[in-house]
This record gives structure tokens, sequence and C-alpha cells, in this order.
């Protein structure tokens, strides 16, 4: 009997009443800087479309054509008969890209994520944390038997303490693990300083930087490009969901021993079937994009200095930073409301963008996470900055 209704009805009301239910918008039309719902038309400022390629004309067409040369699925797990020559012509690529010696792909960064530590890590071995990791480092990590620290993010002189205790515990091994790019707050970690730390004290270095592929660092290789560690990075985990085509499929790039014994032991790698053909292939024609992006990334920098210079101008309290991750903040108790409440009628006036409250942030740090992209125009940016202070009017009267 399905006993558990009432309970979760009520669990559903709660959500309800405190006004933090998450409702889905469906889109009619392609992923793009226009798009459009159900009830409009309107400019996109919520995907992580940050290089604008999610729509691009030589990625549908190369993902077009892989549907009739490669098929449409693989039917299968990798190391049966779900590999394809372009698969590992993307694996390559990758490690390529992000300056590792080998790659290896998953169906989703989570995947990846939640493939890695258990493999690497046992009871005798330490995971050092930075306390607001992406929930995929987090369940991974959990999957593992390995000792657990946590610092405060961003914080290196309790970095420092943590790594002292992982000592002194008596770790065999010893990780740290860090987001490059925090994806709630738009902050980048401090790599240099995590390396020069890890480095100290003879531990591995882990980024997750899928909020960085393809467009921070000169070359778009990612936060330890822009960190200068490009060499001293030991794992680095990734999507292909965002900057880089925005479809699905994750990896885990490093040393190629790490790859190797992966590609062995990895449960979500084993027992998942392949990226499909199509993904692949627009994908690799991303990735070549991505390497010649430059003016792109200008764009994209434009843009972001521009919403956020209007946006202060507007009297608005923004988290600081350069990141087109820019969070626009609604603190207190009434925040949730009120941030959900302004992003509905900002798009009524055109313009999507999503209200973040608790459990996906903090409890009275509630937020609308706009986010910008090289395919938005200036006039795109303006038009967002007028309908968040209409729409606040509307919604709080000032």
């Amino acid at each position: 009997m399905y006993r558990i209704k009432d309970d979760l009805t009520a669990t559903l009301a709660e959500i309800e009443d405190a006004g933090l239910t998450k409702r889905e918008r469906e889109l009619t039309s392609p992923q793009s800087a226009h798009v459009t719902t159900q009830q409009a038309q309107a400019l996109n400022f919520c995907a992580n479309n940050y290089l604008g390629l999610a729509d691009h004309p030589e990625i549908v067409a190369a993902a077009s054509e892989a549907l009739q040369q490669w098929g449409f699925g693989m039917a299968s797990v990798r190391f049966i008969c779900g590999t394809q020559a372009q698969h590992t012509e993307l694996e390559r690529r990758i490690a390529d890209f992000v300056g590792q010696d080998a790659a290896i792909l998953y169906s989703s960064c989570f995947d990846a994520n939640g493939g890695t530590f258990e493999v690497l890590f046992g009871a005798e071995d330490a995971i050092i944390s930075d306390e607001l990791n992406h929930a995929s480092l987090i369940d991974g990590i959990r999957l593992s038997k390995a000792k657990r620290f946590r610092y405060k993010n961003a914080a290196m002189a309790d970095l420092r303490t943590q790594l002292e205790a992982a000592r002194d515990a008596g770790a065999r091994r010893t990780v740290v693990v860090t987001d490059g790019v925090f994806s709630m707050d738009g902050y980048y970690a401090p790599l240099d300083e995590i390396c020069d730390l890890a480095e100290e004290f003879g531990a591995l270095v882990m980024v997750d930087d899928s909020h960085a592929v393809g467009f921070v660092g000169d070359g778009g290789r990612g936060t330890h490009e822009l960190k200068g560690v490009l060499d001293r990075v030991d794992i680095v985990t990734g999507t292909l969901g965002k900057a880089l085509g925005g479809a699905s499929g994750g990896y885990v790039a490093a040393h190629q021993e790490i790859v190797d014994l992966l590609r062995q032991r990895s449960r979500p790698y084993l027992f998942s079937n392949a990226v499909a053909p199509s993904v692949v292939a627009g994908s690799l024609k991303a990735l070549e994009l991505a390497e010649t992006s430059n003016d792109q990334r200008k764009a994209l920098q434009r843009n972001t200095a521009l919403f956020r210079e209007l946006m202060t101008d507007a009297g608005f309290e923004l988290l600081p930073g350069s990141h087109p991750i820019t969070p626009v903040m609604f603190p207190g108790e009434d925040g949730a409301r009120t941030a959900a409440q302004v992003a509905d009628a900002m798009l009524q006036r055109g313009v999507y963008v999503i209200a973040f409250s608790y459990p996906v942030v903090p409890q009275g740090r509630a937020r609308i996470r706009v986010q910008l992209s090289a395919a938005h125009s200036e006039e795109d940016v303006r038009t967002c900055v007028q309908a968040f202070v209409d729409a606040r009017a509307e919604v709080t009267g000032s």
C-alpha cells in the first residue's frame, strides 16, 4: 500500500506555503539567447549557454550528420560494444584542451564526480572538500570510505588546518577538492593558493571546472588557466552541457594512470550507456569552436561588466565578481518569496530568469542568478536591467 502519500503531500504543502516551490517552465523553441516559452517570447538570462553555442548551426549540422553516419544510440556500455572512434577522439581532444594526459567520458559530470572518489580513495585516505562544492562532488565523496574533512569556502587558513588534521590522522593519500567556479555565487576558487598548500602537504588537487571550461582563461581552458596552474592540478572534471554546446555528457581529465584505473573500476562508467553519437559529434565541433572563440569570450566579458555596472547603478545588491554568473540578492526572511515574484514579473516583461532559494542556497540568501551569454547583445543586457527595475517596483513598490 502507498502509505506515505499524506506525509509527502504535507511536505509539498509546506514547501508551497514557504514560497519555495520550484516550477519548470517549458520552452517551445531551441535553447538560445532568445527563447519562446508557453507564455511568450523572452530573453534568456538563466542558461549556462556562455558562448552561445547551444543552437550554433555548425554544431547542429555536425550532430545531424552524425545521426546518419553513427546512428542514434550505442545501446551498450563502453567496454562491451559502446565505443566508437569519435568517442576516443573526443576524449583525446578534451585532455589536450584542459592540459591533461588523458580523459574519460561519462553520461554527465554528476556521474564523473560520482564515479571518481570510490575508485581512488579508500578508508586509509583523506578527502578535503570546500564547503560550497557542487552536490555531485558531495555525493561522490559520500560514496567513498575515505576520511572526510571540510574547509570554509576558499579559506586558505582553514584549508591548512584540515591538511594538518589529515596528515596527523595518518592519511595515505590526500586530495583537496574544489569547484573551479562556485555556481551559486560566481566566485573563482583560489587555485594558485590551493596548489601551493597541496604541494606543501603532498596532496592531490581535484577541480570541477564545469562553469569555466570553454570561456575562462585566455584560451578558455578553465580556472586553472586563469590562475596560472595548468600543470599543477591533478584531476579536472567538467561537463559538455554548458559552454561546450550545452547538450549532455561529462568527463574526467587527469594523469594517464588515473584515467586508466577509472576505465577499469568506475561504476557510472562501466554500467552506463556511452554518450550518444550525435552528442559526441556536436561536442567535438563545440570544442573546435571554443578553441578559437576569442571574440565570443570578449563579448561575454563585456556583457558581464555592463550588466554588473547597470544593476549596481540601479541599486540592486550583487555578489562581487567578474564571472558571467551574477547573483542578484534578495536577502532576509521574505527574500525567497520576493525573488520568485520578481522573476515571474520579469517573464511578463519578456525576460526569463529563475529565483533560487533554500535548499539550493542557504536560508535568507535567496537570489536570482543571472547568467550572461556571448550571444546577448548590448540591447539585450539593457532590456534585462530595465525589466529588473520595473519588476522590483511592481513587487515591492520601490
